[in-house]
């Protein structure tokens, strides 16, 4: 028998880049498979996961925080103290084969500890990209790390020291739990007319929310021509009070939809839903070109990009630096699509690789082969 524990120890969006592997490895004869979590909405999440996999519903075990931890979750703004949180905890999986997750802190568990003395580690990456991860290098101390496409792969290989065989493409499983979950959705607007999508990251030296925000509010209440779903990455406002994110909320109306962190920010609604992506440097950007369409990218903190691969994705779209040139550039963007279409192809090609239910098969068969060769010496 081999004892797989997954550790969904950040927020919830995360849980969507690993259910769908993790569901059919619970169904594998041999594999035994528990869950843990920390956020107190994961289990809703994995519930409905489950019911769009047609999968058992799933049990999942809330790991506890201690005394420190506990002190550090209270206050909202710090966070869910996951370092504290693992170390309170890290007895609980020493008699497991393996440890999947899709956050690299879980190379704190057994830290310094020989392979055949601990669990295994295997990071699932959630979401693809071209943008620098702070903590990238600590992924080196992963024994497996499953990528997205060969793309995808090759990015880590060029930026971190893996073996060749540390690191290798399972294609991206979250887009068939999107697709089964969208089979339920509602339509978002009952006008049926484009829609732009925007969709900016949390991190403040790079995101554009402050600067452009406001410009692409007055804007779209000007010219109502057009939908806006405005999704920010779900950590931007994840921590902030419930009165602030109500009312960011009430500023939706009849064309306007302003979701500043609800399950619909998590699964892939959105990027189906949009003719158009406005955004800065979220990697959700290469799960919208799934299906290429237009770009508007936006560059708010004066960044010198053109030779930067950490700014790669702009090469996709219209960039645009000042607020005041935002609505004419969405306005531009379809008529300018043709001359990023193959390129957007080419990239999402590479960088999601398979999106289809062989990538759950293959991610799967991936961490079974792993651990099963690895237990037998």
């Amino acid at each position: 028998m081999v004892r797989i524990a997954f550790l969904y120890i950040a927020e919830a969006y995360q849980a969507y880049h690993a259910a769908a592997v993790m569901f059919e490895l619970m169904a594998r004869p041999g594999i035994e498979v528990d869950v843990f979590h920390i956020e107190d909405t994961l289990p809703d999440h994995l519930d409905l996961l489950a019911k769009a996999h047609g999968a058992a519903p799933v049990n999942s075990r809330k790991l506890r925080p201690g005394a420190w931890g506990g002190a550090i979750q209270s206050v909202k703004l710090l966070g869910l103290a996951k370092p504290q949180v693992l170390a309170r905890n890290e007895a609980l999986f020493k008699d497991y084969d393996a440890l999947v997750s899709t956050e690299d802190g879980i190379v704190r568990l057994f830290a310094g500890e020989s392979e055949d003395r601990r669990p295994l580690r295997i990071l699932m990456t959630h979401g693809a990209g071209m943008r620098a991860v702070p903590s990238a290098q600590s992924r080196r101390d992963m024994d497996l790390v499953i990528a997205k496409g060969p793309g995808d792969r090759q990015q880590w290989l060029d930026r971190i020291d893996f073996r060749p065989d540390q690191i290798v493409a399972g294609g991206y499983p979250k887009m068939v739990s999107a697709r089964l979950l969208s089979e339920k959705r509602e339509p978002i607007f009952q006008i049926d007319q484009p829609t732009v999508l925007y969709n900016p990251h949390k991190e403040p030296k790079e995101r554009s929310w402050e600067l452009f925000f406001p410009e692409l509010l007055r804007g779209f209440r000007a010219d109502r021509s057009r939908n806006l779903i405005v999704a920010p990455h779900v950590k931007l406002f994840r921590r902030r009070s419930a009165r602030l994110r109500a009312r960011l909320s009430a500023l939706s109306d009849q064309t306007i939809l302003v979701d500043p962190g609800s399950e619909r920010s998590l699964d892939n609604s959105y990027t189906e839903a949009a003719d158009i992506y406005v955004g800065d440097v979220s990697s959700q950007v290469v799960e919208f070109l799934a299906r290429p369409r237009p770009c508007v990218f936006l560059n708010a903190h004066g960044a010198d990009w053109q030779d930067n691969p950490h700014y790669a994705l702009w090469h996709l779209g219209e960039v645009v630096d000042d607020p005041a040139d935002l609505m004419p550039a969405i306005e531009r963007a379809p008529r300018l699509h043709e001359r990023f279409a193959e390129k957007q192809q080419q990239i999402a090609d590479r960088t999601l690789g398979e999106p289809g239910e062989a990538s759950v098969i293959a991610s799967a068969d991936i961490i079974a082969s792993f651990v099963r060769e690895r237990k037998a010496g």
